[in-house]
């Protein structure tokens, strides 16, 4: 088969699972819709009835597990390609569990004293919180020769916020407890329509600059000093990388908490769909499979037990956990090879 066409068809089969599970999760629920209702209400947007506030709820929730599906994947994909190690992602370096913290922090801080934080302060919160664990991990990756004593490490900053953040919700008041056990967990639920128009121009623009990215990061892929001969300013480029991976990872934790194991799985399952690891193709295809692998695991964390609701890191872990197992045995096998 030839390269192009397996791209093309890569591409469409994304397309088509994603158009599908889109109309899945309009669809389908504890409440289920028939077609031609879900486009009657999606038509007139201003409706009150029951069905139209039902498809106003589940599309703010499409969109915003398809927009953060996508970040977290292109995310783990700029990740994996500065560290030049499959299994970095924002998760498992701690980059999320940093961001899941300073939000934590923030909100206790506020809610004690009777201030519903917007989601701008949420985003900023989170931002800050997935700089500063970025900073300490590049900080150990400058004594630390080893990939895998690096990972290690980020795995202990993680469980390290995450004990933190456990504490602070123990101790919150009552009234703020609620609130931020359901954000900890990790859900696409509750999402407003500001927050889906502040996360669409986020992970639209990050995105958009990491795809502009991709003829820099090709060069970057084949070695340090190959980039630098064809003129890539590696410490500009190093940043650019942490900074975009660092907006899109916030973004996620901001509106959605913890979410588990997509930003490692996504980019290697893209990996062995399209048959290369090309920038320009692994960044849009990174976002529609971390959009479709999000919306698939949104729809089971709704649906599976309804009307109970499963967090969604559980579900993308019984998902992703796997594809990471299945991705160190292979690469071990290679290695004996």
């Amino acid at each position: 088969m030839k390269r192009e066409t397996r791209y093309a068809l890569a591409f469409g089969l994304l397309a088509l699972l994603l158009f599908a599970l889109m109309a899945a999760s309009l669809a389908v629920g504890s409440v289920s819709l028939a077609p031609r209702e879900v486009l009657e209400r999606l038509r007139d947007p201003g409706g009150e009835d029951f069905a139209a506030r039902i498809v106003g709820l589940r599309l703010r929730r499409m969109l915003a597990a398809a927009l953060l599906g996508g970040a977290l994947a292109v995310s783990g994909f700029l990740l994996q390609t500065f560290f030049a190690n499959p299994i970095a992602g924002p998760f498992v370096l701690g980059v999320s569990s940093g961001a899941k913290l300073t939000v934590a922090l923030v909100m206790v801080y506020f809610l004690s004293r009777g201030v519903v934080l917007g989601s701008g302060g949420l985003y900023a919160a989170a931002f800050v919180g997935s700089i500063l664990v970025m900073l300490l991990i590049l900080l150990i990756a400058g004594r630390v020769r080893q990939m895998s004593l690096l990972v290690v490490c980020g795995v202990m900053i993680g469980y390290i916020c995450s004990a933190v953040t456990d504490l602070i919700v123990t101790f919150a008041d009552d009234s703020n407890i609620v609130n931020l056990r359901a954000w900890s967990l990790g859900s696409f639920s509750g999402v407003s329509a500001e927050n889906v128009r502040l996360i669409a121009v986020i992970v639209g623009v990050g995105t958009v600059c990491a795809f502009l990215l991709s003829k820099p990061m090709s060069a970057y892929q084949l070695g340090e000093a190959y980039a630098q001969n064809m003129g890539v300013h590696i410490k500009r480029f190093r940043f650019a990388l942490i900074l975009l991976s660092s907006v899109l990872s916030a973004c996620v934790t901001a509106f959605a908490g913890p979410v588990s194991f997509v930003g490692i799985a996504v980019p290697h399952l893209m990996k062995n769909l399209l048959g290369t690891s090309r920038p320009i193709l692994m960044v849009p295809s990174c976002f529609l499979g971390g959009a479709v692998f999000c919306l698939g695991c949104d729809l089971i964390a709704r649906t599976l037990f309804s009307p109970t609701e499963l967090a969604i890191s559980s579900v993308t872990a019984v998902f992703g956990a796997p594809v990471v197992i299945w991705m160190l045995v292979s690469r071990k096998r290679e290695v004996r090879a």
